[in-house]
């Protein structure tokens, strides 16, 4: 994989199109589709092979599994930004597809019978009370808070770069929930993604905003430079959204998934930023979490009610789903936290491979 020379610049840019470089396989999945996608031969069977041959990862866990991660990482990416060098025929290429249904539905089941969510109640208020004593029952272990007291400016970095692979393309995988939504719950969609787009100004785009955070500490803005460095536990996040919202029949779980990411973001993002401060960082890698602070108190409140809670009033049998995708928000971010803290609390890198 090529790599880039940092920027130094300092300051939220417009993005720019960039294809995600190709990630190095890590196992009999992710080499049997490289091999497909860049044309090194025409022959899907090795793919179909190494995907029925596939067992969990070391914890019993296809979140952990990094050769399925990777490849899901890899098969999301066609509908994002792309893969250099991939044609983009292969989007919708049927054995590509045939592949990923069978790998997401390992993932889904594992997650179906991991996580266990409330009933969602039949209005719209009883919908966003029980989506906000979910939240607030959470107790996963805080990324933030150690940000905020401890870290130190390699951990920093380590948590931007695991942050990258979603924050480089924040809100998208959510997008694909427009056209499934109608009335009420579309609107308070699109109003929520317009401020994660920039509400018309493409340098105030979460997205590059993040970027300029990552400018400012030294690190490489390009889209998915760091998918080598992390961990499979970390890809299974973004994989996990792409899942939900590439996927019609999951649109509840997508719905329920967002408003999760909005209720728990405002007081974390505080966190973030005063943790960098402390670290005598300015407002160019500062300014991505404060922008959260205010915007998410905000959007929590729309995507609860407006959002969440008026689908449920409007298609009763997607509840379950709904609080089911808020879960599935809350446990992934927990088992991410949970290996982040355990690397640093034992004094070595979170990372699978250093930065520098």
């Amino acid at each position: 994989m090529t790599t880039a020379t940092p920027s130094r610049t300092t300051g939220s840019a417009p993005l720019q199109a960039s294809p995600m470089p190709l990630p190095t396989p890590r196992g009999r999945i992710g080499e049997a589709l490289l091999r497909l996608l860049t044309g090194a031969t025409l022959d899907p069977a090795p793919l179909h092979s190494a995907v029925a041959a596939a067992v969990p990862g070391p914890t019993r866990s296809w979140l952990d599994h990094d050769d399925l991660q990777i490849a899901l990482t890899c098969m999301y990416e066609l509908h994002h930004q792309g893969l250099e060098g991939v044609d983009d025929d292969w989007e919708w290429h049927p054995d590509v597809l045939v592949a990923r249904s069978l790998l997401e539905r390992r993932v889904e089941a594992e997650l179906r019978d991991r996580v266990i969510a409330p009933a969602p109640g039949a209005t719209a208020a009883d919908v966003a009370a029980t989506l906000f004593a979910t939240a607030a029952a959470d107790d996963a272990p805080s990324v933030s808070r150690h940000l905020a007291r401890r870290a130190t400016q390699p951990q920093v970095e380590e948590f931007l770069v695991h942050r990258s692979v979603y924050q480089l393309k924040e809100a998208d995988p959510h997008t694909w929930a427009v056209p499934r939504l109608t009335g009420a719950p579309k609107v308070a969609l699109v109003e929520i993604q317009s401020d994660e787009y920039g509400a018309g100004d493409p340098a105030r785009q979460h997205a590059a905003l993040f970027a300029a955070a990552m400018r400012g500490v030294g690190l490489d803005d390009t889209y998915g430079r760091y998918v080598d460095h992390v961990p499979a536990i970390t890809l299974a996040h973004p994989n996990v959204m792409a899942m939900l919202g590439l996927n019609r029949r999951l649109r509840g779980a997508i719905v329920g998934h967002l408003a999760a990411f909005e209720m728990t973001s405002s007081v974390p993002n505080r966190l973030y930023g005063n943790g960098l401060r402390r670290l005598g960082f300015g407002a160019d890698v500062t300014e991505y979490f404060d922008e959260h602070v205010e915007a998410d108190a905000v959007h929590e409140q729309i995507a609860a009610r407006d959002m969440a809670g008026r689908l449920v009033e409007q298609q009763p049998a997607l509840g379950p789903d709904v609080m089911w995708g808020a879960a599935v928000c809350l446990a992934l971010d927990g088992w991410w936290a949970r290996h982040v803290l355990a690397a640093w609390d034992a004094g070595t890198s979170s990372l699978r491979r250093p930065v520098r």
